[in-house]
């Protein structure tokens, strides 16, 4: 089979400066800058200069591998927003084990980011997916599996409906696909009034953390995990509150995606919290797309972020998910995957909601604790 690296012109993507040039690819083109630093977590981090600024991207893994793409929510990056799943030693074996895993944080919001000016442009939602692309351009990336989180679930399923050729899965977690209700509209208005004017402040922390979990988890100090609150909550007091204030204004600029949801021939498996302010965004979108393709995994008792309040409800559905391109964890295949990602693998009818188990209705994912 062909690699899944497109051919590449300069130095090798893992060089510790570099600059590449591609040729128009899809809908995007461009030259980039990249100046590679290794950081302490065991991968890469490459600050690559896009058509429309300077965007980091976190590299974890064999580059010859299949690409996994990832995008997290507001004022979180791939640490607070993936840890929780990729710490989990049965996710590690199978993710780590079939890809290598770029870990895309959106403007300014990877750790030690300098401040971007409130004068500065706010990019739009099309202008943060055609970033994706450039980024996939510069790596030589060509068919790729995406794997968002809340607003990060936004981008990548709008760059999934622009660039449908780069796309081989969307696997995410409480998507957003419709515009900005009035009250989640007013909301996050109010809210970037205060990150404007106080920074990151109570007020904001708490809409932050109430965007990401459930209420059970907030509240009680006696659920098993739910440190994770006071782990975001720390690590928000570090987020630089202008970056936040702008991806906060790109998402709440967002439009409908129903229309580009019916043009999406790529399989999507959904995760989103029982408890999730956008719950009702996650059933609208798989009502929308091919039941084919499409599974939904209601989490019981979570907020949004499932991939940090409940990773371990995950594993199941993303193993059968990714049976479905011959992607199996190492103790089961004893070969790492070195070729493209092929859905041809296994015939489609077996990767429908019906033969995942799912059915489009909850699962239970949390046992009683006795106290």
């Amino acid at each position: 089979m062909p690699s899944h690296r497109k051919k590449e012109k300069g130095k090798k993507a893992g060089s510790d400066i570099g600059r590449l040039d591609f040729e128009a690819m899809g809908e995007s083109s461009g030259s980039v800058l990249v100046d590679v630093e290794r950081i302490s977590f065991g991968g890469k981090e490459h600050h690559v200069l896009t058509s429309y600024g300077p965007i980091s991207v976190a590299v974890y893994g064999d580059l010859d591998k299949p690409a996994l793409v990832t995008y997290p929510d507001v004022a979180l990056n791939y640490m607070s927003c993936f840890q929780g799943l990729i710490f989990c030693p049965e996710a590690s074996s199978l993710l780590l084990h079939n890809f290598c895993i770029y870990h895309i944080s959106p403007p300014g919001h990877e750790l030690g980011a300098a401040p971007i000016s409130t004068d500065k442009p706010t990019l739009s939602v099309d202008q943060l997916a055609d970033q994706v692309a450039e980024v996939l351009n510069f790596f030589g990336l060509g068919s790729v599996m995406c794997f968002g989180v809340i607003a990060g679930a936004y981008i990548l399923t709008l760059f999934a409906s622009k660039y449908r050729n780069r796309v081989l899965g969307l696997i995410l977690v409480s998507p957003l696909c419709k515009a900005p209700s009035w009250t989640e509209w007013l909301y996050a208005k109010v809210v970037s009034s205060l990150l404007y004017f106080y920074g990151m402040c109570g007020l904001v922390k708490e809409y932050l953390l109430q965007r990401y979990f459930s209420e059970e988890v907030q509240r009680s100090s006696q659920i098993l995990g739910s440190d994770i609150v006071e782990d975001c909550r720390s690590f928000l007091d570090e987020k630089q509150s202008a970056n936040v204030w702008h991806f906060l204004q790109s998402i709440n600029g967002r439009y409908d995606l129903t229309e580009e949801l019916k043009k999406l021939n790529c399989r999507t498996l959904i995760f989103v919290g029982e408890h999730s302010p956008f719950h009702s965004d996650a059933i609208h979108m798989a009502t929308k797309l091919d039941k084919t393709y499409c599974a939904l995994v209601e989490v019981q008792a979570c907020g949004s972020v499932v991939t940090e309040e409940h990773p371990h409800a995950m594993l199941i559905p993303l193993e059968y998910f990714l049976m479905g391109y011959g992607l199996y964890r190492p103790t089961q295949r004893s070969c790492s995957p070195r070729s493209p990602l092929s859905p041809l693998c296994i015939s489609p009818e077996l990767l429908s909601p019906e033969s995942m188990g799912v059915r489009l209705k909850p699962i239970k994912t949390r046992t009683t604790l006795e106290v």
